[in-house]
């Protein structure tokens, strides 16, 4: 593939990155009516009638981005009408996952609305009912065969749900049901406020960002930079930058707010977006940056043992061990699959169950081949790139042996990842104008990858490594033997030795760099050849 690969211009790769999109962009006012969700005007009707008749709501949601965004936007909201809402994010270590009878033990309410999990909550839907509660769940997930048995349930993946788009997480169901809620109660309340939380949601789910995605995130990033709410406020002044990227949320501050659930508790993530001073949005913020270091540190150790596990001959790759911490696995999974090119799925082993999660590549379900073993599951759920999963730990080699067979029956070619290269650049190309015409099409993600070049063959003149604990490079070459200037390459969490035959050959993408008010174009390596 890499020798296949041609040079090409700015003109070139404008017109390759116009023929991505096909149709005229979406407007906000081109987002469908959420009336179209199953149930959504059944579930706002309900929710201001409690409102009418002062009835305790009280709002379960999740531990992750999607599920924190999501809680936020509704704590938010129903602040602004202003109502009392009790809202409760389950602790990944004492509650597990979502609207659970654990959760519900301590819940005494008329009405329980999910946010961004319930999908699966089978056994949750029994004890409300016992307990005279009136259950709604708002999820994204793919359901299974069986649903819960609530009062209503809006998400957009029912089979019988009319929503014309589909690939929308958590928060945006939540954000399209309060608009519903918004017209029954009559409120005067801008639902475009929300949007910089939404954005955040819909870059760190992965959503892919065609169509409405793509809409609400250009238009949520603009309110992050305006917005008077203190965690935008923080973030802004963090990132300390003319235009934040969708790059900028899903590298940088994503993994911040994912960290307080993945090794704590969600509630620091919760108090740090829905604070009313900067001062204490200041402070949560810091310790959610503690938290994101630890996490690095505990990932790093676990993603090196993982590494020595793995069997790079098998279609999918399963790992467990005894203790791994089970807040971190995602990420390790995410590590597995960059360096063998497979999905991945690794479990923490505890008192002889385990806990994992699993994450693909290509046009791999990953929740399909899950589903497939479901009589080895104790639970699982999730969607097409990833998946949370529990296993008795006696059944962990036969999962493994069943899903790959399973596996082996998928056309080779969806095990082909999507990050296609997307050419070779001039050197004078790097400039100021190439970071123009990139921005046109921003934001990139999911569905709308940021273009990855090739440098190939290079002379390597000098490497220098950087940061605390020296663990990135800087890497200078030239990429051809005639010419003066040199390109600068930077490699995050690489440690890169001068090579024997002072040769790189490498992918990457061009970057805004902002420092003392001067802008370049930063390469940053994707992968070493």
């Amino acid at each position: 593939m890499l020798n296949n690969l041609k040079t090409i211009d700015k003109n070139a790769l404008y017109e390759l990155l116009s023929s991505r999109f096909s149709k005229e962009e979406k407007k906000l006012s081109d987002i469908p009516n959420p009336a179209l969700l199953q149930d959504a005007t059944k579930s706002a009707k309900r929710i201001a009638d409690a409102i009418r008749n002062k009835q305790k709501i009280t709002l379960v949601g999740d531990y992750d981005v999607d599920g924190v965004s999501s809680t936020a936007i509704m704590v938010d909201f129903f602040r602004k009408i202003p109502y009392p809402l009790e809202a409760i994010i389950p602790n990944r270590f004492t509650d597990g996952y979502g609207v659970s009878p654990n959760v519900l033990k301590r819940i005494e309410a008329d009405l329980v609305i999910t946010v961004d999990n319930g999908i699966g909550a089978m056994a949750a839907a029994e004890v409300c009912k016992e307990k005279g509660i009136e259950l709604i769940i708002t999820d994204h997930h793919t359901p299974s065969d069986i649903l819960p048995d609530c009062y209503a349930i809006v998400d957009p993946k029912l089979e019988s749900c009319g929503y014309p788009f589909k690939e929308i997480c958590g928060a945006q169901v939540a954000w399209l049901l309060l608009g519903l809620v918004k017209k029954e109660l009559a409120l005067k309340i801008n639902m475009k406020q929300f949007l910089d939380i939404l954005a955040i949601a819909i870059i760190a789910d992965i959503m892919p960002l065609i169509n409405i995605n793509r809409t609400l995130v250009k238009e949520g990033l603009k309110v992050l930079m305006s917005s008077s709410r203190p965690s935008s406020i923080i973030i802004r002044d963090f990132l300390n930058k003319s235009v934040i990227s969708s790059e900028d949320i899903a590298f940088s501050i994503a993994p911040r707010i994912n960290s307080a659930g993945r090794l704590e508790d969600a509630s620091i993530a919760l108090d740090f977006y829905t604070a009313t001073s900067i001062n204490t949005a200041y402070n949560q913020f810091e310790l959610l940056g503690q938290l994101n270091d630890l996490r690095k540190e505990t990932e790093a150790a676990c993603t090196k043992e993982a590494l020595l596990m793995a069997d790079a001959n098998a279609d999918i790759i399963v790992v467990a061990k005894e203790n791994w911490h089970e807040g971190v696995v995602g990420i390790v999974a995410a590590r597995l699959v960059d360096k063998f090119g497979k999905p991945a799925i690794v479990l923490s082993i505890k008192d002889g169950l385990a806990k994992g999660s699993a994450r693909s590549i290509g046009e791999v379900s990953i929740y399909k081949l899950i589903k497939s073993c479901e009589h080895l599951l104790t639970k699982f759920g999730g969607h097409k790139m990833a998946a949370g999963l529990g296993i008795c730990e006696e059944n962990i080699e036969v999962f493994t042996q069943e899903i790959n067979l399973e596996a082996s029956l998928l056309d080779p070619k969806d095990f082909e990842p999507k990050e296609a290269l997307t050419g070779m650049l001039h050197t004078q190309d790097l400039d100021l104008k190439l970071l123009n015409l990139l921005e046109q099409f921003e934001p990139y993600g999911e569905a709308n990858l940021r273009p990855r070049f090739l440098v190939k063959d290079a002379e390597v003149v000098s490497i220098k490594l950087m940061g605390k604990d020296k663990s990135h490079s800087r890497i200078e070459i030239r990429q051809n033997p005639h010419e003066i200037k040199t390109l600068e390459l930077i490699a995050f969490r690489t440690v890169y030795e001068m090579p024997a035959s002072r040769k790189i050959t490498c992918s990457y993408t061009v970057a805004k760099n902002e420092f003392n008010k001067k802008v370049s174009a930063q390469l940053l390596v994707n992968k070493i050849y």
